[in-house]
C-alpha cells in the first residue's frame, strides 16, 4: 500500500494542475486503509468482511483564499482542482499554513495478523467465558487494519507511513429473569493482542455482578476503573486545546505555570507510545513528546500551525483533521496519565463505603467540567470488599474540582481508545440512586 501511494503520481499531478491554475500553494493528503473484521454473535462466528477505503483531499490557496475539495475512490484530477478553486472563491484570504522541505519516509508500524488467527482467538475467548458462565451470550469483533497516509505539498514536503492496528472487542450478555447485564471490554495493539487479558477482565466483572445491591448515596468516594476514567480526561483535553485558549473558553487560559490539579498527576503525549503512535500530524509537522501537566502544574497547550501563530508561539505537531474534508485543527493523537503505585485491589481496599464505576451511559463533561452520568456497570464496596452490582445509580460533579480531590492513583494503566489511564479514586462527587 505504501508503494501504491508513492507510485500512482496522483498527488504530484494535483499539485501541478493547481499551480497551472494560479494557486500559489497547494497540499494533497491521501489515506488508504484496508481492514478484515471478524464478527461473532451469540457465541458463534457470524461473518467475515474485507473493506478498503481510499480518500484524497486537496487544499490550495489562490489569491490567498483557501479551498478544500475531497474525493473518495478514483479521482479525476481536473475535477478535484476545479472544485477546490470554486470553493476558494467563497472564502476570505488567510495566511498560507504549510510545512516545507521535508521528504521523510517513516518506518512501517505494527504487524498484520492472518484472519485465521483472529478467528482462533475469538473462538478461544468465547469458550473460556462460557466455561465459567454457560448462560452468557458472547458477541465479539476482531480486526486487523492497515492504513497508509501520505502528505505532499508545493513547498517540498513529502512524508508518508503505514501503520497496522489490531483490535478486539468482547461483549457478554447475561439475562437473569427480568435483570439484564452487559459486560464489555476490548483491546487495541500494534503487534499482538492479549485476548486472555480481555477474558480475565470480563470474567472478573461477571463475578462481581452476581448479586445486585443498593448503592450508597451522598458524597462518597468513587473509584473509576481504567476503562471508565477516560471520561474525566476528555474535559482535560478540551482545556489543553490551544483553540479553546484563544477563544477564552478554557478555564486554564491564563494559568500556565500554575497548579491546576493535585501533585500526583502528570499528563503528557508520546509520539512513539501505544497503538495510536503517530510520526507526523496532518500538516506534516513531526509529532513531539510533550508534557502538559507536570506534578499538577500546567506546562503547555497543544496547537496546530494556525492556532500556534495566533497564540504567538508555534505548532506543537498537533494539527489533525477531524475528517478528510476538514481543515486541520488542534487535536491529540494520544494522551498518557502517569500511573501511580497501587493495584486495583489496593484501591478497592482503601474504600470503607464507596462506589466503583466501570461502564457508563451518556457522555462525559463539557469544557465547563460539569457532568452527570448514569452508571451502566458499577459496584458497591463495603469495608474494602465488592459486595455486588448497583443499578439505577448516577454520579455527578465537576471534573476540575474532583481532580483536586484525588485520593489515590492506580498502577493499572491501560489504553482506552487513545487515552492511557490508570484507575483512580476521587472525592467530591455526588452519588444518587434507588435503594
Amino acid at each position: 500500500m505504501n508503494y501504491e501511494l508513492q507510485k500512482d503520481n496522483l498527488a504530484e499531478r494535483l499539485l501541478e494542475l493547481a499551480t497551472e491554475c494560479g494557486a500559489e500553494a497547494a497540499e494533497v493528503y491521501q489515506s488508504r486503509s484496508q481492514s478484515r473484521p471478524v464478527f461473532f454473535e451469540a457465541n458463534r462466528l457470524k461473518q467475515l468482511e474485507s473493506s478498503q477505503t481510499e480518500g484524497t483531499a486537496l487544499r490550495l490557496w489562490r489569491d490567498g483564499r483557501p479551498g478544500l475539495a475531497v474525493a473518495y475512490g478514483s479521482v479525476a484530477p481536473e475535477a478535484l482542482v476545479g472544485s477546490a478553486l470554486a470553493l476558494s472563491e467563497l472564502n476570505e484570504p488567510e495566511p498560507i499554513e504549510l510545512g516545507s522541505n521535508s521528504q521523510t519516509i517513516y518506518p512501517n508500524v505494527g504487524q498484520p495478523i492472518a484472519v485465521e488467527q483472529l478467528i482462533g482467538w475469538g473462538k478461544e475467548a468465547i469458550a473460556q467465558i462460557r466455561d465459567a458462565f454457560p448462560e452468557v451470550l458472547v458477541s465479539a469483533e476482531w480486526d486487523c487494519e492497515m492504513e497508509t497516509t501520505r502528505l505532499v505539498n508545493s513547498l517540498g514536503l513529502d512524508c508518508h507511513y503505514t501503520d497496522t492496528t489490531l483490535s478486539c472487542y468482547l461483549s457478554a450478555e447475561w439475562v437473569r429473569g427480568d435483570d439484564f447485564l452487559s459486560v464489555s471490554d476490548g483491546q487495541t495493539q500494534r503487534d499482538r493482542l492479549q485476548p486472555e487479558e480481555v477474558v480475565r477482565q470480563i470474567l472478573q466483572r461477571l463475578a462481581w455482578a452476581k448479586e445486585n445491591v443498593a448503592p450508597s448515596t451522598g458524597r462518597i468516594p468513587v473509584l473509576f476503573t481504567s476503562k471508565a476514567a477516560d471520561m474525566l480526561w476528555g474535559t482535560v483535553q478540551a482545556a489543553l486545546n490551544g483553540k479553546r485558549v484563544l477563544e477564552k473558553a478554557s478555564p486554564w487560559a491564563e494559568r500556565i505555570g500554575q497548579s491546576v490539579m493535585v501533585k500526583a498527576l502528570t499528563i503528557y503525549q508520546d509520539p512513539e507510545a501505544g497503538p495510536f503512535s503517530c510520526p507526523f500530524d496532518d500538516e506534516g509537522t513531526p509529532t513531539q513528546h510533550r508534557v502538559f501537566i507536570q506534578n499538577g502544574v500546567l506546562q503547555n497547550f497543544y496547537c496546530d500551525r494556525t492556532t500556534g501563530r495566533q497564540l504567538g508561539t508555534t505548532t506543537t505537531g498537533n494539527g489533525f483533521r477531524p475528517g478528510l474534508g476538514s481543515y486541520p485543527t488542534p487535536g491529540l493523537f494520544n494522551l498518557l496519565i502517569e500511573p501511580g503505585t497501587k493495584s486495583l485491589s489496593d484501591l478497592i481496599n482503601l474504600l470503607d463505603d464507596g462506589l466503583i464505576v466501570d461502564q457508563m451511559l451518556g457522555g462525559g463533561g463539557s469544557i465547563s467540567g460539569d457532568f452527570s452520568i448514569n452508571i451502566d456497570l458499577g459496584y458497591r464496596v463495603k469495608n474494602g470488599q465488592i459486595i455486588g452490582r448497583v443499578k439505577d445509580t448516577m454520579v455527578a460533579g465537576n471534573i476540575y474540582t474532583a481532580l483536586k480531590q484525588l485520593v489515590a492513583l492506580g498502577s493499572d494503566a491501560d489504553w482506552n481508545g487513545s487515552c492511557y489511564t490508570p484507575s483512580l479514586i476521587l472525592e467530591g462527587l455526588s452519588v444518587t440512586g434507588r435503594a
